[in-house]
């Protein structure tokens, strides 16, 4: 006998039970026993589930019309202290009406396996390119609705959302301790503005869909602009370097480390 579930987050899972009618000779048996595999299969599958899902919670804002994924630090609810924030805006792959799909890259793939990640984390979704004032809606929105150190609110996002992060930092310089662009298209006319933050780059050298050019001619002129900015070139990679950025935790230590001025 095999008792297989539905397609869906157990898929692939298998029960293989061989069963005689020498083992099981009544019916009641057979039937305790069929019961105690889904309910074990059950048991395994929604605790799994439960314990995704508590991490990142899906929101809706009526406010800045855009629906997001939230993350709360473990101990959120245990102390009343403020907590840095980190908003985190996606790619074009994960453009759409689906947040599960945010789950797969960045900070908000990374807090499913690090609960005890320090920051609330904001990702909000776009259907096809982020819009300044949603973004700053929500983040206005956010802000008052939890406990946010406000000198400590970091900025970030890769590919398309990196273009948003150069451009919304450029136009509220004054609401970020640090931004974090990712294989981004910057415009290094805005390096004046943004010299007065702290800025750490990254891009892939063999990137083929936004070339490194871009990344390098920001990081050139918000230098001769006086600017605070660190950049990270990976020389054998080419577009896609999430899992590089945002899986290493020295990331999170360094935007700790930078507070906004009073």
């Amino acid at each position: 006998m095999v008792v297989q579930p539905d397609e869906g987050e157990g898929a692939g899972f298998m029960i293989r039970c061989s069963i005689t009618r020498k083992t099981l000779v009544h019916r009641g048996a057979l039937l305790a026993f069929i019961c105690s595999c889904y309910a074990t299969f059950a048991q395994d599958t929604l605790t799994g589930d439960a314990s995704r899902e508590v991490i990142l919670q899906a929101k809706k804002s009526v406010h800045a019309k855009m629906d997001s994924q939230l993350f709360l630090p473990q101990d959120y609810e245990k102390s009343k202290r403020k907590w840095p924030l980190l908003l985190y805006l996606h790619g074009s792959g994960e453009c759409g009406t689906n947040l599960n799909m945010l789950k797969r890259n960045g900070p908000t793939k990374y807090v499913r396996t690090h609960p005890e990640f320090p920051f609330i984390l904001v990702a909000p979704q776009t259907k096809g390119g982020f819009d300044d004032r949603a973004v700053m809606r929500l983040l206005d929105e956010v802000t008052n609705q939890y406990r946010v150190e406000k000198n400590q609110v970091y900025l970030t996002g890769l590919s398309m959302g990196g273009g948003a992060v150069w451009s919304i930092a450029a136009k509220h310089t004054d609401r970020f301790a640090a931004i974090v662009p990712v294989s981004a298209v910057p415009y290094p006319g805005d390096a004046a503005k943004l010299a007065t933050l702290p800025i750490w780059v990254f891009h892939g050298a063999r990137d083929n869909i936004i070339s490194v050019d871009f990344s390098r001619k920001m990081v050139a002129a918000l230098k001769a602009a006086g600017g605070n900015v660190k950049y990270t070139e990976f020389p054998k990679s080419h577009h896609n370097i999430w899992s590089k950025v945002y899986d290493d935790p020295e990331l999170y230590n360094w935007l700790l480390a930078q507070k906004r001025r009073s």
